[in-house]
Protein backbone atom coordinates (compact mmCIF):
# COMPACT_ATOMS: atom_id res chain seq x y z
CA UNK A 1 0.00 0.00 0.00
CA UNK A 2 2.18 2.39 0.85
CA UNK A 3 4.56 1.45 -2.30
CA UNK A 4 1.15 1.84 -3.99
CA UNK A 5 0.67 5.31 -2.43
CA UNK A 6 4.22 6.66 -3.20
CA UNK A 7 3.88 5.56 -6.73
CA UNK A 8 0.74 8.35 -7.41
CA UNK A 9 1.85 10.76 -5.65
CA UNK A 10 4.91 10.71 -8.05
CA UNK A 11 2.92 10.16 -11.19
CA UNK A 12 0.54 13.26 -9.60
CA UNK A 13 4.16 15.06 -9.56
CA UNK A 14 4.66 14.17 -12.68
CA UNK A 15 1.59 15.04 -14.51
CA UNK A 16 1.40 18.64 -12.51
CA UNK A 17 4.92 19.56 -13.97
CA UNK A 18 3.90 18.24 -17.23
CA UNK A 19 0.87 20.98 -16.93
CA UNK A 20 3.03 23.88 -15.76
CA UNK A 21 5.69 22.97 -18.90
CA UNK A 22 2.85 22.76 -21.49
CA UNK A 23 2.99 26.52 -22.46
CA UNK A 24 5.37 29.40 -22.83
CA UNK A 25 4.94 33.01 -21.15
CA UNK A 26 5.48 35.59 -23.57
CA UNK A 27 4.98 39.13 -23.30
CA UNK A 28 3.70 41.67 -25.51
CA UNK A 29 5.74 44.78 -26.36
CA UNK A 30 2.72 47.47 -25.63
CA UNK A 31 2.32 50.86 -26.77
CA UNK A 32 2.98 53.86 -24.80
CA UNK A 33 -0.61 54.52 -24.06
CA UNK A 34 -2.04 51.34 -23.55
CA UNK A 35 0.57 50.17 -20.93
CA UNK A 36 -0.21 53.15 -19.30
CA UNK A 37 -1.20 51.68 -15.54
CA UNK A 38 -4.00 53.92 -15.25
CA UNK A 39 -6.02 52.49 -17.60
CA UNK A 40 -6.65 49.49 -15.39
CA UNK A 41 -7.38 47.05 -17.81
CA UNK A 42 -10.17 44.44 -16.67
CA UNK A 43 -11.18 42.59 -19.45
CA UNK A 44 -9.89 41.36 -23.00
CA UNK A 45 -12.09 39.68 -25.56
CA UNK A 46 -11.95 38.88 -29.79
CA UNK A 47 -13.58 40.55 -32.08
CA UNK A 48 -12.87 40.05 -35.49
CA UNK A 49 -9.10 39.91 -36.38
CA UNK A 50 -8.50 42.47 -32.99
CA UNK A 51 -8.20 41.86 -29.48
CA UNK A 52 -10.23 44.12 -27.34
CA UNK A 53 -8.79 45.14 -24.04
CA UNK A 54 -11.11 46.72 -21.80
CA UNK A 55 -10.44 49.69 -19.64
CA UNK A 56 -12.50 50.22 -16.28
CA UNK A 57 -13.46 53.28 -17.04
CA UNK A 58 -13.87 54.88 -13.79
CA UNK A 59 -15.60 58.10 -14.41
CA UNK A 60 -15.47 59.53 -11.03
CA UNK A 61 -11.65 59.51 -11.74
CA UNK A 62 -12.28 61.64 -15.09
CA UNK A 63 -10.84 58.19 -16.82
CA UNK A 64 -12.11 57.82 -20.68
CA UNK A 65 -14.31 55.68 -20.95
CA UNK A 66 -12.79 53.23 -24.08
CA UNK A 67 -11.56 50.10 -25.38
CA UNK A 68 -8.50 49.74 -27.35
CA UNK A 69 -7.81 46.92 -30.15
CA UNK A 70 -4.71 45.33 -31.23
CA UNK A 71 -4.96 43.68 -34.79
CA UNK A 72 -3.65 39.95 -34.43
CA UNK A 73 -1.91 40.32 -38.01
CA UNK A 74 0.32 42.61 -36.20
CA UNK A 75 0.53 40.30 -32.48
CA UNK A 76 1.35 37.17 -34.45
CA UNK A 77 4.47 39.65 -35.89
CA UNK A 78 5.39 40.52 -32.91
CA UNK A 79 5.64 36.91 -31.43
CA UNK A 80 7.03 35.49 -34.66
CA UNK A 81 10.14 37.45 -34.59
CA UNK A 82 10.24 39.49 -30.97
CA UNK A 83 10.30 42.74 -32.72
CA UNK A 84 10.09 45.31 -30.29
CA UNK A 85 8.42 47.85 -32.75
CA UNK A 86 5.12 49.68 -31.58
CA UNK A 87 2.14 47.69 -32.44
CA UNK A 88 -0.72 49.46 -33.99
CA UNK A 89 -4.05 49.97 -32.61
CA UNK A 90 -7.26 52.02 -32.02
CA UNK A 91 -9.13 53.40 -29.77
CA UNK A 92 -13.18 52.45 -29.43
CA UNK A 93 -14.99 55.73 -27.40
CA UNK A 94 -17.56 54.41 -25.09
CA UNK A 95 -20.88 56.49 -25.77
CA UNK A 96 -23.73 57.15 -23.18
CA UNK A 97 -21.59 55.53 -20.06
CA UNK A 98 -22.14 58.79 -18.44
CA UNK A 99 -25.54 58.59 -18.85
CA UNK A 100 -26.28 54.97 -17.45
CA UNK A 101 -23.66 55.38 -14.34
CA UNK A 102 -26.32 58.48 -13.64
CA UNK A 103 -29.39 56.01 -14.07
CA UNK A 104 -27.41 53.69 -11.60
CA UNK A 105 -26.33 56.10 -9.20
CA UNK A 106 -29.70 57.31 -9.26
CA UNK A 107 -31.03 54.22 -7.94
CA UNK A 108 -29.27 54.36 -4.67
CA UNK A 109 -26.04 52.02 -6.14
CA UNK A 110 -23.10 53.71 -6.98
CA UNK A 111 -21.29 53.41 -9.94
CA UNK A 112 -17.43 52.07 -9.98
CA UNK A 113 -16.14 50.71 -13.16
CA UNK A 114 -16.38 48.16 -16.05
CA UNK A 115 -15.35 44.91 -15.31
CA UNK A 116 -15.68 42.32 -18.39
CA UNK A 117 -16.68 42.17 -21.87
CA UNK A 118 -17.88 40.24 -24.84
CA UNK A 119 -19.19 40.16 -28.28
CA UNK A 120 -22.08 38.66 -30.10
CA UNK A 121 -22.07 39.72 -33.49
CA UNK A 122 -21.26 43.25 -33.59
CA UNK A 123 -22.84 43.88 -29.65
CA UNK A 124 -20.74 43.99 -27.00
CA UNK A 125 -21.86 43.67 -23.97
CA UNK A 126 -20.22 45.02 -20.45
CA UNK A 127 -20.58 44.10 -16.64
CA UNK A 128 -20.52 47.29 -14.12
CA UNK A 129 -18.99 46.79 -10.99
CA UNK A 130 -20.11 48.76 -8.14
CA UNK A 131 -19.39 50.00 -4.28
CA UNK A 132 -19.41 47.22 -1.81
CA UNK A 133 -22.70 48.95 -0.19
CA UNK A 134 -23.98 48.56 -3.55
CA UNK A 135 -26.59 45.46 -3.86
CA UNK A 136 -26.54 45.48 -7.77
CA UNK A 137 -24.14 44.51 -10.17
CA UNK A 138 -25.14 45.57 -14.37
CA UNK A 139 -25.18 44.60 -17.38
CA UNK A 140 -24.53 46.72 -20.74
CA UNK A 141 -24.87 46.38 -24.33
CA UNK A 142 -24.29 48.70 -27.71
CA UNK A 143 -23.16 47.89 -31.14
CA UNK A 144 -19.36 48.60 -32.00
CA UNK A 145 -19.37 50.92 -35.30
CA UNK A 146 -16.06 50.58 -36.85
CA UNK A 147 -15.96 53.16 -39.44
CA UNK A 148 -16.53 55.82 -36.35
CA UNK A 149 -14.71 53.93 -33.99
CA UNK A 150 -17.21 54.26 -31.11
CA UNK A 151 -19.66 51.80 -29.77
CA UNK A 152 -22.64 53.61 -28.18
CA UNK A 153 -24.24 52.00 -25.30
CA UNK A 154 -28.25 51.10 -25.31
CA UNK A 155 -29.40 53.84 -22.55
CA UNK A 156 -32.91 51.55 -22.39
CA UNK A 157 -30.65 48.61 -21.59
CA UNK A 158 -29.30 48.41 -18.22
CA UNK A 159 -30.18 44.55 -16.85
CA UNK A 160 -29.41 44.58 -12.97
CA UNK A 161 -27.96 41.60 -10.82
CA UNK A 162 -28.04 40.62 -7.58
CA UNK A 163 -25.09 40.41 -5.68
CA UNK A 164 -24.34 37.22 -3.65
CA UNK A 165 -24.21 37.82 0.09
CA UNK A 166 -22.43 36.28 3.08
CA UNK A 167 -24.70 34.64 5.76
CA UNK A 168 -24.99 37.69 7.68
CA UNK A 169 -26.27 39.93 4.53
CA UNK A 170 -23.22 41.56 3.98
CA UNK A 171 -21.39 41.64 0.93
CA UNK A 172 -17.56 40.74 -0.19
CA UNK A 173 -15.43 43.84 -0.38
CA UNK A 174 -14.60 45.10 -4.01
CA UNK A 175 -15.91 42.44 -5.94
CA UNK A 176 -18.79 41.92 -8.44
CA UNK A 177 -19.62 40.06 -11.95
CA UNK A 178 -15.64 39.91 -13.52
CA UNK A 179 -16.09 36.74 -15.73
CA UNK A 180 -18.37 36.84 -18.37
CA UNK A 181 -18.48 35.15 -21.27
CA UNK A 182 -21.27 34.14 -24.31
CA UNK A 183 -22.58 30.87 -25.27
CA UNK A 184 -24.87 30.73 -27.82
CA UNK A 185 -27.69 33.59 -27.79
CA UNK A 186 -26.41 33.95 -23.73
CA UNK A 187 -24.38 35.49 -21.49
CA UNK A 188 -22.83 33.80 -18.69
CA UNK A 189 -21.83 35.53 -15.66
CA UNK A 190 -19.82 34.29 -12.54
CA UNK A 191 -19.19 36.39 -9.26
CA UNK A 192 -15.64 37.00 -8.65
CA UNK A 193 -16.15 35.17 -4.93
CA UNK A 194 -17.28 31.41 -5.27
CA UNK A 195 -16.44 29.87 -2.01
CA UNK A 196 -19.29 30.53 0.38
CA UNK A 197 -20.43 28.30 2.91
CA UNK A 198 -23.83 27.86 1.20
CA UNK A 199 -25.39 27.82 -2.32
CA UNK A 200 -23.11 29.36 -5.05
CA UNK A 201 -24.44 30.71 -8.12
CA UNK A 202 -23.61 32.00 -11.52
CA UNK A 203 -26.53 34.09 -13.90
CA UNK A 204 -27.65 33.27 -17.24
CA UNK A 205 -28.61 36.27 -19.51
CA UNK A 206 -30.36 35.88 -22.87
CA UNK A 207 -29.61 38.42 -25.35
CA UNK A 208 -32.12 37.47 -28.17
CA UNK A 209 -34.52 40.66 -28.79
CA UNK A 210 -37.91 38.61 -27.96
CA UNK A 211 -36.89 37.22 -24.77
CA UNK A 212 -37.26 38.75 -21.44
CA UNK A 213 -33.95 40.32 -19.86
CA UNK A 214 -34.15 37.71 -16.36
CA UNK A 215 -31.18 36.53 -15.53
CA UNK A 216 -31.55 32.77 -14.40
CA UNK A 217 -29.77 31.40 -11.25
CA UNK A 218 -27.28 28.50 -11.77
CA UNK A 219 -25.13 26.51 -9.11
CA UNK A 220 -21.59 26.67 -9.75
CA UNK A 221 -19.69 24.10 -7.57
CA UNK A 222 -17.62 25.58 -4.43
CA UNK A 223 -14.59 27.67 -6.34
CA UNK A 224 -12.08 29.16 -4.10
CA UNK A 225 -10.17 32.33 -4.57
CA UNK A 226 -11.64 34.90 -7.09
CA UNK A 227 -12.56 34.12 -10.85
CA UNK A 228 -11.21 37.35 -12.69
CA UNK A 229 -12.23 36.31 -16.42
CA UNK A 230 -13.56 33.76 -18.29
CA UNK A 231 -13.45 32.62 -22.32
CA UNK A 232 -15.60 30.11 -24.05
CA UNK A 233 -13.53 27.28 -25.76
CA UNK A 234 -16.41 24.76 -27.27
CA UNK A 235 -19.91 24.15 -26.67
CA UNK A 236 -20.98 25.18 -23.42
CA UNK A 237 -17.05 25.13 -22.58
CA UNK A 238 -14.78 27.46 -20.94
CA UNK A 239 -11.36 28.60 -19.03
CA UNK A 240 -11.33 30.92 -15.98
CA UNK A 241 -8.31 32.75 -14.37
CA UNK A 242 -8.48 31.61 -11.06
CA UNK A 243 -6.48 33.96 -8.76
CA UNK A 244 -5.62 34.54 -5.50
CA UNK A 245 -4.23 38.08 -4.51
CA UNK A 246 -2.35 38.34 -1.26
CA UNK A 247 -3.54 41.41 0.97
CA UNK A 248 -5.06 42.88 3.72
CA UNK A 249 -8.64 43.54 2.05
CA UNK A 250 -8.73 39.96 0.55
CA UNK A 251 -8.85 38.06 3.47
CA UNK A 252 -12.60 36.92 2.74
CA UNK A 253 -10.56 34.68 -0.28
CA UNK A 254 -8.16 33.03 2.37
CA UNK A 255 -9.54 29.47 3.06
CA UNK A 256 -9.32 28.18 6.48
CA UNK A 257 -5.95 26.58 7.76
CA UNK A 258 -7.51 23.06 7.11
CA UNK A 259 -8.48 23.54 3.95
CA UNK A 260 -6.45 22.05 1.02
CA UNK A 261 -6.25 24.55 -0.65
CA UNK A 262 -4.04 26.36 1.54
CA UNK A 263 -1.19 24.77 0.30
CA UNK A 264 -1.35 26.84 -2.87
CA UNK A 265 -1.54 30.42 -1.25
CA UNK A 266 0.43 29.79 1.89
CA UNK A 267 3.98 29.24 2.55
CA UNK A 268 6.12 29.31 6.24
CA UNK A 269 6.49 33.47 5.29
CA UNK A 270 2.78 33.71 6.05
CA UNK A 271 0.09 34.25 2.28
CA UNK A 272 1.49 34.72 -1.54
CA UNK A 273 -0.17 35.62 -4.77
CA UNK A 274 -1.71 32.27 -6.97
CA UNK A 275 -2.90 32.46 -10.43
CA UNK A 276 -4.06 29.11 -12.51
CA UNK A 277 -6.08 28.76 -15.06
CA UNK A 278 -9.23 26.65 -14.93
CA UNK A 279 -11.38 24.36 -17.04
CA UNK A 280 -15.16 24.97 -16.41
CA UNK A 281 -18.23 22.97 -18.01
CA UNK A 282 -21.54 24.13 -18.03
CA UNK A 283 -23.94 20.53 -18.05
CA UNK A 284 -27.10 19.85 -16.67
CA UNK A 285 -28.14 22.73 -15.52
CA UNK A 286 -25.37 23.42 -13.46
CA UNK A 287 -21.48 24.53 -13.31
CA UNK A 288 -18.25 22.23 -12.83
CA UNK A 289 -14.69 22.91 -12.91
CA UNK A 290 -11.20 21.68 -12.69
CA UNK A 291 -7.66 23.16 -12.53
CA UNK A 292 -6.20 23.29 -15.79
CA UNK A 293 -2.12 24.63 -15.16
CA UNK A 294 -0.57 27.40 -13.08
CA UNK A 295 1.26 30.40 -14.45
CA UNK A 296 4.68 30.58 -14.01
CA UNK A 297 6.05 31.57 -11.02
CA UNK A 298 6.99 34.98 -12.13
CA UNK A 299 3.85 35.61 -13.24
CA UNK A 300 2.08 34.79 -10.00
CA UNK A 301 2.37 39.03 -8.29
CA UNK A 302 0.20 40.56 -11.11
CA UNK A 303 -3.42 40.61 -10.86
CA UNK A 304 -4.80 39.25 -13.84
CA UNK A 305 -8.34 40.65 -15.06
CA UNK A 306 -8.48 39.71 -18.67
CA UNK A 307 -8.39 36.54 -21.06
CA UNK A 308 -8.62 35.66 -24.01
CA UNK A 309 -8.04 32.40 -26.25
CA UNK A 310 -5.87 32.56 -29.02
CA UNK A 311 -4.78 29.86 -31.43
CA UNK A 312 -4.02 27.05 -28.83
CA UNK A 313 -2.77 29.75 -26.06
CA UNK A 314 -4.12 32.50 -23.97
CA UNK A 315 -3.80 36.23 -23.47
CA UNK A 316 -3.95 37.56 -20.25
CA UNK A 317 -3.47 41.08 -19.24
CA UNK A 318 -3.34 43.05 -15.60
CA UNK A 319 -4.77 45.93 -14.37
CA UNK A 320 -2.30 48.13 -12.58
CA UNK A 321 -0.90 45.89 -10.34
CA UNK A 322 2.08 43.95 -10.69
CA UNK A 323 6.15 43.64 -10.63
CA UNK A 324 6.16 46.04 -14.31
CA UNK A 325 3.78 48.82 -12.61
CA UNK A 326 2.28 49.21 -15.83
CA UNK A 327 -0.43 47.26 -17.80
CA UNK A 328 1.12 44.02 -19.23
CA UNK A 329 -0.23 41.76 -21.82
CA UNK A 330 1.12 38.76 -21.80
CA UNK A 331 0.47 35.33 -24.19
CA UNK A 332 1.06 31.72 -23.18
CA UNK A 333 1.93 30.14 -26.21
CA UNK A 334 1.26 26.06 -26.57
CA UNK A 335 4.43 24.71 -26.69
Amino acid sequence: MKQLLLLLLALSATLASAQKSAFTARAINLPAEIADRDNQFSGLCRYGNQLLLLSESRLQENAEAKVYALDFTSLDAQLATQQTTELPYKKYLLRNLDKLRARIDSTGQHYEGLEALTVLGNVAYFSVETATSSAYCYVLKGPIDDARNTITLDTHYLVPLAKPTLTNGTHIYNAGFEAMASYGQNLLLLYEHNYFAHDNYAFTLPTAETAPDIPQYVPIKRLPFRVTDMVPTGKNRFIGINYFFSGPDDSVYRPAPTDPNTKFVRSEAGYQNYCRLISLRYKHGRISWKPLFELPKEYMLYNWEGLAAYRGGYFLINDKYGPSNQSTLLYLQKK
